[in-house]
């Protein structure tokens, strides 16, 4: 019997917010998400291993990616592109797997529309200086922390557009936060044939003719 298909979250939130630990550390907690790595054309930072923290691409390569349909989203965030392999995730979700796409709005957008089913969340900072402290806890130049404070704001904007919303005052608050939104999902009624027709065939066979 083929599994239900894999549910789609897709995680957001602008630079500073901390929703790159959140992600991997609810990946590691829920074993039965899986983080998807993105393209990018950006250089790889110290440390970075390709296929790893992301697929790193020319320019070049990146937009005959983009021109053949390759990608689920695709956004520029600063001076480089990033995108999701759509091939990838669609065989993921048809197995049963469910994934995780830490993306910016634009991406979130596009995603929704090709997956109106996808469960989106943005994350937010508690307050605004708070996100001014961890962006400038970096060591940044201010002309570059107040850019970056303003492309925060452009995002924090898109809010009304997700499904769910997670305040980063206490990571591991944060954290629990993320777990039940992908938990309760995991027990919505749609993603319970397969675990329905297996163990309770009655009730499943009620609902499908029902």
């Amino acid at each position: 019997m083929p599994a239900d298909p894999g549910l789609l979250y897709v995680v957001c939130g602008p630079s500073g917010v901390g929703k790159t630990s959140l992600v991997r550390a609810l990946v590691a907690r829920r074993p039965t998400l899986a983080l998807s790595v993105s393209f990018t054309t950006r250089p790889p930072r110290p440390g970075e291993q390709d296929g790893v923290a992301y697929h790193f691409v020319s320019t070049q390569r990146f937009a005959a990616m983009q021109a053949g349909g390759e990608f689920l989203e695709h956004a520029q965030v600063f001076d480089h592109h990033y995108a999701t392999g759509a091939s990838a995730v669609a065989q993921s979700l048809a197995g049963g797997q469910s994934v995780v796409l830490e993306i910016d709005w634009q991406g979130a957008r596009q995603a929704r529309d090709r997956l109106p089913g996808c469960i989106t969340v943005m994350i937010l900072p508690p307050s605004l200086a708070a996100l001014r402290e961890r962006l400038g806890g970096r060591g940044d130049e201010p002309a570059l922390i107040d850019r970056r404070m303003r492309d925060a704001l452009a995002e924090l904007g898109h809010w009304p557009e997700f499904d769910y919303l997670v305040v980063n005052a206490a990571f591991e608050q944060a954290l629990d936060d993320l777990c039940a939104i992908t938990r309760a999902a995991e027990l919505r009624r749609d993603s319970q044939h397969t675990w329905l027709a297996a163990h309770l065939p009655q009730l499943a066979d009620a609902g499908a003719t029902g």
